[in-house]
This record gives C-alpha cells, sequence and structure tokens, in this order.
C-alpha cells in the first residue's frame, strides 16, 4: 500500500497519520452536530471531545506498551516507534472512556446523553483510522488463499510494523472497516425505534464492537499480546460483552420504572 504519502524534502507525510487526524476531526464533527440537536453545551462538549482525543492517543500506546513490553524490554529502540504508532485501539477507548466519565461529571453534562451523542462519532472515526491501519500495513492479516487477500510490497511497512511482504493476508483492516461502518449504521437507524433510553446507543456501540472485534481477532496475524489462549484484545471483548449487555437491561429498566409521586404536605393551620 502506501504507508507514506508523500515527502517534502526532509519532512514525510504518513498516509496513517492524516487519516487518523481526518478520523477524530469528523467523528468530533459529527458529535458535534448531535450534541446541539439535544441542546447540550457545545463549549463543554468541544472541550470533552478534545479530552477524549488526547486520552485515546495516551491510551492506545499506553496498551500498546503493555502487550508489547518484552520487544520493548529487550529492544528499547523500539519506544521510539511507540511515538509514530497509533496503538492498540481498546487502550484508547477504555482511557477515553474513563476520562470522559470524570469530566461528564465534572461540569454537570447529562451522563449517558452526553455518551449517546459520542457513540457513532467513534464508530465513524474508527472505519477512517482503520484504511489508516490499510495503507500503513499494520494490524495485518493471517495469509490466506481467498481471492480478497491483501498483498502488501512496499519494503517501509516490513520495516517499521513488520508486515510480511509478497504474501496475501486477510485484508482484517478491512473487515474491521466495514464492521465498524454496519454498526455505525445500526446505531443511527435504530436510535429513534422501539424505546429509546439514554445509554442506550453508546452501551449497544459497545456490545457490537466487542463481538465484532471479538471475531475479527481470530483473522490477525500481527503480534499483539494475549491473555491466556486469547488475545488481549479478545480478553477485553469478552469484559466487555456482557457489561455492556448489563447495562442495556438495567438502563432500559431503569427508564420504564415508574417515578415515585411525592406526596404533598398538608398546609399548617395558622396557630
Amino acid at each position: 500500500m502506501y504507508p507514506r504519502l508523500f515527502e517534502l524534502g526532509p519532512i514525510t507525510v504518513y498516509t496513517y497519520g492524516v487519516l487518523l487526524a481526518a478520523a477524530y476531526l469528523l467523528g468530533l464533527r459529527l458529535a458535534m452536530a448531535r450534541a446541539r440537536k439535544r441542546g447540550l453545551d457545545a463549549t463543554r462538549v468541544l472541550d470533552l471531545g478534545i479530552y477524549i482525543i488526547i486520552s485515546a492517543l495516551i491510551g492506545a500506546k499506553a496498551l500498546l506498551l503493555v502487550t508489547d513490553f518484552q520487544t520493548f524490554r529487550h529492544d528499547p529502540r523500539e519506544l521510539l516507534g511507540l511515538a509514530r504508532s497509533a496503538g492498540v485501539f481498546y487502550g484508547g477507548l477504555i482511557l477515553a472512556v474513563a476520562v470522559a466519565l470524570w469530566y461528564i461529571r465534572r461540569v454537570g453534562l447529562p451522563l449517558w446523553t452526553t455518551c449517546d451523542v459520542f457513540a457513532p462519532g467513534i464508530a465513524l472515526g474508527h472505519v477512517i483510522g482503520r484504511f489508516g491501519c490499510l495503507f500503513a500495513g499494520c494490524c495485518y492479516g493471517k495469509p490466506t488463499t481467498e481471492p480478497w487477500g491483501v498483498t502488501f510490497t512496499d519494503p517501509y511497512a516490513q520495516s517499521y510494523v513488520g508486515t510480511p511482504l509478497g504474501v496475501p493476508l486477510h485484508p482484517t483492516q478491512l473487515y474491521e472497516a466495514g464492521a465498524e461502518l454496519l454498526i455505525l449504521v445500526v446505531l443511527l437507524v435504530t436510535e429513534r425505534r422501539g424505546r429509546p433510553f439514554a445509554g442506550r446507543t453508546f452501551w449497544l456501540y459497545m456490545l457490537l464492537y466487542a463481538i465484532s472485534r471479538f471475531i475479527i481477532e481470530f483473522y490477525r496475524g500481527d503480534p499483539r499480546g494475549t491473555v491466556g489462549i486469547f488475545s488481549t484484545s479478545q480478553f477485553i471483548s469478552i469484559v466487555l460483552a456482557p457489561l455492556a449487555l448489563g447495562m442495556l437491561v438495567y438502563l432500559a429498566r431503569q427508564a420504564e420504572a415508574p417515578v415515585p409521586e411525592r406526596k404533598r404536605s398538608k398546609p399548617k393551620k395558622a396557630a
């Protein structure tokens, strides 16, 4: 593919970096548009989006450092590549959610409504980001004989992320981009159907992503750490899916529960 978009003298513009920036900006733009429709404070939502972007970058790199710790320990020079890598999506997602919950509580935004606002933006950004992975050659799949296998030929991709060259591989980047696009459509189509409640869109995204990521991981061929017999991302998916399902059930019941009426106090008689 094309890991390097173009070069201007000593400056190299990487395709992945451009698409990652586009992913964050378009995802934030979608979230802002949704926030305005719901009457949320635009300034605070924008600040929240910036916090999410920063924490997502830090969290993704931190989890990559954990999963590939032995590589970095044996060759500290690999830490230089950490600055160029986007990291592990789940690491960014977990830290971004934690920071978002803190900020939402701090400024008094409605918790689950705000989370619902951002969920489709996360999916949209992930679609674009995975195309960046495809161009860079990272997050590659296992060898395959399927006719849709993708073959990488750029030596830079091999030296940068260890991408096998000249071998048809499962296009796991496209698998995940397609899954995220389908999730995005599901979120937007079903959002106002049935009995909507605050938090449904966010936790539905978490559930669908956990399921899709668990399946796609079977086709991944890049080293990414393991927990027992599962990859790190599969293990997180196993934890996240039932949590998301439980939260959907809990929030649905909370929304259906009748609000107890307050007893009217009897007027006091004048003494």
